[in-house]
């Protein structure tokens, strides 16, 4: 189920501009390097996909539309970022602009999860995850801190509404460049649970392409469901989905949410996605609990496996260097 991968191209370009290796990032615990860990939900049946880029989907369940994040440009918005270059280990702001057809910066968007603006970071090798949320200047600039631990590609994505009548959801990417010695990291074996900060998360249902399918991810703690997980934007889980090669981008929320009625806090989330395509996909969950975000990751497949492959399915996903990665 691996995609083509485009990484060859950026790599020598990254060479070219630095003349050194690099490394990529951390992410969430049981895939990625910076935080791990699962979260809650109830589901119902899935709504028709929304029209337009983006890969976003509400809490209704919705299967999710073409991914997003391919693209720097799209409906006439285009993501102008001011920092493309960091250096690795140390804390620089991140800059960056949402212009409109005419080159205006766009000032004014629909909160969407608590949230005018998402921002997610993740490593080209998709070991390092953040999920961010910048802050807006008067004219138009987005501004946060980061500070990736290791050298290499990245890819930026901005998930966003504009205010305008009208306007649908978008998701936009650009390459991000951290200079430093290369260490390059294998993408961890798929796997069906993660474990970060005591916590374990279990992951039940497939990603299918072109199908859409429940994904259910049940939360314990010291072998103890938690069946009392707290509200994070808006909802007891969001679930972030990058394809292995090119990143392209889903972005999942539960089904139910806070206070419907319907929707328990724990220990189980689920959420009905589609895969844009057969590959291999990280999954990226963010849960809270006792004040504080954990993020769970696994790496899963979506159709048929080569034969080269076919012994790797079952096989469990290993824990990366598990770190808190978001902001506000």
């Amino acid at each position: 189920m691996n995609t083509a991968l485009r990484i060859t191209a950026f790599t020598a370009a990254l060479a070219a501009t630095f003349g050194t290796a690099y490394g990529v990032g951390q992410g969430l615990d049981p895939v990625v390097e910076d935080s791990a860990a699962a979260s809650h939900g109830t589901h119902g049946d899935p709504a028709p996909a929304p029209e337009g880029g983006g890969g976003h989907t509400g809490h209704a369940g919705a299967d999710t539309a073409p991914a997003g994040g391919l693209q720097i440009s799209e409906n006439g918005y285009t993501l102008d970022l001011a920092t493309p270059r960091v250096t690795a280990g140390e804390r620089t702001e991140l800059r960056f602009t949402v212009r409109d057809d005419s080159g205006r910066a766009v000032t004014a968007y629909r909160r969407e999860h608590d949230k005018d603006l998402h921002l997610i970071l993740a490593s080209r090798d998709l070991v390092t995850f953040r999920h961010l949320h910048p802050s807006l200047g008067a004219d138009g600039t987005w501004r946060v801190p980061v500070d990736l631990p290791r050298a290499g590609g990245y890819r930026v994505f901005a998930d966003f509404t504009p205010a305008k009548q009208g306007a649908e959801n978008l998701t936009l990417g650009a390459d991000l460049a951290a200079s430093g010695r290369y260490d390059a990291q294998a993408l961890p074996a798929p796997g069906a649970t993660a474990e970060v900060d005591g916590y374990r998360v279990e992951l039940a249902g497939a990603l299918r392409p072109d199908k859409a399918s429940e994904l259910r991810l049940k939360v314990h703690r010291d072998g103890k469901p938690v069946t009392n997980l707290q509200p994070y934007l808006g909802a007891y889980g969001h679930l972030v989905a990058l394809r292995s090669g090119d990143l392209a981008y889903l972005h999942v929320h539960p089904n139910g949410e806070p206070g419907d009625g319907t929707t328990k806090p724990g220990p189980t989330v689920s959420f009905t996605a589609t895969a844009p395509s057969a590959g291999t996909y990280r999954l990226f969950l963010d849960f809270r609990h006792e004040g504080k975000v954990r993020t769970a990751a696994f790496t899963v497949r979506a159709g048929a496996l080569p034969p080269a492959h076919a012994g790797e399915a079952g096989e469990a996903g290993e824990a990366g260097e598990a770190r808190d990665g978001h902001g506000h």
